[in-house]
């Protein structure tokens, strides 16, 4: 296992370098012209490859309607020439947010939504002609364990204690499960009716949805075998397919948890370092047969372990030196995303955790394009950063000064409980942020894993 080792790298030969001499393997093509291409998702084409990924802001309003600091984040993606921007958790009920500042969809503001969905293709418009045109993912969800209060699957005792959750706290019955896929079909309609493209059903980073996907221990229809584990998300994704035809579908799916079995979904039963993707690769194929139309990858915790799906130099206060360089959790994302790519042909693909690469992420992601291990480009914390990589990379002037640090104060503004975004390219709105945040918990680091977790 390779020393942690920082962003340094000038030229493609010196990023191809290193990895040789980690032993990694890390493909990257001179030509990203790749990523200027349209890409269909279902009946919709998308006009590039590139996605502004879903980053929770915590800045919407307390009826949970997009607030300004929102809504000009989306206007900012959309002038920088992202072909798919791909709106952050929205909880389809109230007690299913994990703060005051989440969004939430309901009959009450689903104009308030229309209206920020406009301002944002009216962005995108103005800033590149009519003819583009981005397509919109709304990303539902139900934040389960990180709600307020904890709602949770089952218990798990690494993440348990984070919440100081007692023993006795009760999980979630089957019937509030069942009611729970009528209000995400609820707010497939009612992001339809709003003018969102796509829906999607979350399934990631140990929310309920994904919690459920590792409920081995738990009883009854949502727990223990893999029928019973799918089961949310088999069955919601059918019921929005036939009951809000008008809408595409799509997934932010965990693939690899790496937590141990069996408390991981995706894991090796004997050695949580390894992935496992047979139930992944399965359940995808159910979810395809029954209306998925794309499906945004990603693996790891980033409440417990998120150096998994999101490479970094520096960590939130309190956080983790991570026992292995960079470029090794780069080959592990490009090695899983490839796998499951190959195992579903036809099925687009959205490569995740390149922002750590900066300037050479385009060069990387376009080579596994061409491989047919991606369909498109993943850009969650360079979106904050650098919104106008898209336009600046197809025209051939990117400015590496612009990259995303992977300096973790947007995650840092998160754990402080402010609005997120980048401290350092963003100043004058996220730097007071920051520094009222760091005042206001000084002395409360955030926890680490426990050791060995991060191996």
């Amino acid at each position: 296992m390779a020393d942690h080792g920082r962003f340094h790298y000038k030229t493609i030969d010196d990023l191809r370098a290193d990895a040789a001499r980690l032993g990694v393997v890390l493909e990257l093509d001179h030509d990203v012209g790749i990523l200027g291409e349209p890409v269909r998702i279902g009946r919709l084409t998308a006009p590039n490859a590139f996605v502004a990924q879903p980053m929770e802001g915590c800045d919407a309003n307390t009826d949970g309607s997009p607030g300004p600091l929102t809504i000009r984040r989306y206007q900012r993606y959309a002038q920088g020439g992202a072909g798919v921007i791909w709106f952050e958790a929205c909880a389809v009920v109230p007690e299913g947010r994990n703060s005051g500042r989440e969004l939430w969809l309901h009959e009450d503001n689903v104009a308030e939504f229309a209206m920020a969905l406009k301002s944002t293709l009216d962005a995108a418009r103005n800033a590149a002609g009519e003819a583009h045109r981005p397509l919109t993912v709304l990303q539902l969800t139900h934040s389960g364990r990180y709600s307020k209060p904890p709602l949770i699957a089952q218990h798990n005792p690494l993440l348990d204690p984070r919440a100081a959750l007692p023993p006795d706290h009760p999980l979630v019955d089957d019937d509030y499960l069942d009611r729970l896929q009528d209000s995400f079909v609820a707010a497939a309609r009612l992001a339809g009716r709003a003018g969102f493209d796509v829906v999607d059903i979350k399934g990631c980073h140990g929310y309920l949805a994904s919690e459920l996907l590792a409920a081995h221990t738990r009883e009854g229809r949502y727990g223990g075998s893999f029928e019973n584990r799918t089961r949310f998300l088999r069955e919601t994704v059918a019921r929005v397919r036939e009951q809000v035809p008008e809408v595409e579908i799509a997934s932010r799916l965990g693939v690899y948890d790496a937590l141990p079995w069996p408390y991981g979904w995706g894991v090796d039963r004997e050695d949580a370092a390894r992935p496992d993707l047979e139930e992944p690769r399965r359940l995808l194929g159910m979810l395809v047969g029954q209306g998925l139309g794309c499906v945004n990858l990603t693996i790891g915790n980033p409440y417990y372990n998120p150096h998994y799906g999101r490479p970094y130099d520096r960590p939130a206060s309190g956080g983790y030196i991570p026992n292995e360089h960079p470029l090794e959790g780069m080959a592990r994302i490009q090695a899983i995303t490839g796998e499951i790519a190959r195992a579903l042909p036809g099925l687009p693909v959205v490569a995740f955790g390149y922002t750590w690469l900066r300037q050479f992420a385009a060069h990387a992601a376009a080579a596994a394009i061409r491989r047919g291990e991606a369909s498109l480009l993943g850009l969650g914390r360079m979106s904050l950063s650098y919104p106008d990589y898209p336009n600046d990379l197809l025209a051939g002037r990117l400015d590496p000064r612009k990259c995303c640090l992977a300096c973790s104060q947007c995650t840092q503004i998160m754990r402080d409980g402010g609005t997120v975004g980048c401290p350092v390219f963003d100043r004058e709105i996220y730097l007071p942020v920051l520094r009222d945040g760091r005042a206001r918990h000084a002395g409360e680091p955030m926890p680490a894993p426990q050791v060995g977790t991060h191996n």
